[in-house]
């Protein structure tokens, strides 16, 4: 099989076939990350040349001659996670170069020689180094070491606050300040308009220091050290003094229905989706999904659209959207497409209520409605 030789200043080239790659330079540390293919056996594994076994291209396995240094700029962009069998110090002087921003990293994590401790080390939120640590020290049953404030103190994650549930943030420009409030056990207000609730754990305590607050004025009427705001609408400027020390989390709640004419350009579906959602005062980073007739399930403008943002089109066949109750039906929408509605129906029968942020609007050959999940 062919091996990897490190040169200096020359790029090696790996083929990934997962997102976990596995390092090792020691005895020891081979016979870890063999035992990790086997537990995990989607990782990649790498070790030394001198350490063959004769099995390596059968399992995939990939051998490199030279300084491991070498290795992992190559390594960096290629996977999401690095799991390095070798010390400490040695993989921090390594990656140091190569080091950019905590939400583009990698997770690295380094396991010690005799797979005693795995250590986070990078990455532990955004990345999910603390999580691929706990799982791999659990399978190893090894300890898992991890030094991130809020996990040690059982409190709110800033960075990950809702990311389960794919909330995203507006902006990222206070998450450090406010992770630091909350970690300082200063008074952090929680404010939630919209999105999934059960952020924390039914069974465990908000910490003292966090408050749930039902609105914004409220909670700046408490006058709080940081704050979180769960929100699909865009803030009026008098409540935008709580992003001062704020970070604002955008849920995926918004579904817009859309019914266009043949032919119709992405450019314009566009246009009318931002349009309407600055009338309404709502993010665009809210919205979760498209809806319409199944006969546009080939809508170039509208497939395109989805493709740009990374919203699903979600798909119903007429007889689907006249079980919906609508305020106007159409004869003549139904007479070419068999719907007595496009956009108003698909929304409704999308977030399981009759209760629509805008029924209907027509804009040149597009036509929406939109409606707001509800938790």
């Amino acid at each position: 099989m062919a091996v990897i030789q490190l040169q200096e200043g020359v790029l090696p080239q790996v083929t990934p076939s997962g997102n976990i790659a596995v390092l090792a330079i020691t005895k020891h540390g081979v016979q870890t990350a063999r035992k990790l293919h086997e537990l995990f056996p989607a990782f990649d594994i790498y070790y030394m040349n001198k350490f063959a076994q004769g099995d390596e291209e059968e399992r995939g396995f990939q051998l490199f001659e030279g300084s491991v240094r070498m290795l992992y700029p190559a390594l960096f962009p290629a996977y999401q996670g690095i799991i390095s069998i070798i010390s400490l110090g040695a993989v921090v002087r390594m990656i140091a170069p190569l080091l950019i921003d905590k939400k583009v990293d990698p997770a690295v994590v380094v396991i010690d020689d005799k797979a005693e401790h795995v250590i986070s080390v990078l990455s532990g939120h955004l990345g999910g180094a603390n999580e691929l640590t706990r799982e791999v020290a659990a399978a190893l049953e090894a300890r898992a070491v991890i030094t991130t404030a809020s996990d040690v103190q059982k409190t709110i994650a800033v960075d990950l606050f809702g990311r389960r549930f794919g909330w995203v943030w507006d902006s990222a420009d206070k998450l450090t300040p406010v992770s630091a409030s909350v970690v300082n056990e200063e008074p952090v207000a929680v404010v939630q308009e919209s999105g999934e609730p059960g952020w924390w754990p039914e069974d465990t305590l908000l910490p003292a220091n966090i408050r749930v607050y039902a609105d914004i004025a409220e909670a700046l009427a408490a006058k709080p050290h940081g704050a979180l705001v769960v929100s699909h609408r865009l803030l009026q400027p008098e409540e935008q003094v709580i992003l001062a020390n704020g970070v604002l989390y955008r849920p995926k709640v918004i579904v817009l229905g859309i019914g266009c004419n043949r032919g119709t350009a992405r450019e314009e579906i566009e246009a009318v989706v931002k349009e309407t959602l600055q009338e309404l005062q709502f993010s665009l980073l809210s919205v979760k999904a498209i809806c319409t007739i199944d006969l546009k399930k080939d809508e170039a403008g509208l497939l395109e659209l989805c493709e740009q943002y990374k919203w699903p089109l979600v798909c119903y066949t007429p007889a689907e959207l006249n079980e919906m109750p609508i305020e106007a039906p159409s004869e003549t929408v139904f007479k070419f497409t068999g719907a007595y509605g496009v956009s108003e129906p698909a929304v409704k029968r999308y977030i399981g209520h009759p209760e629509l942020a805008l029924v209907k609007k027509k804009s040149g050959n597009v036509t929406i409605s939109v409606g707001v999940l509800k938790h």
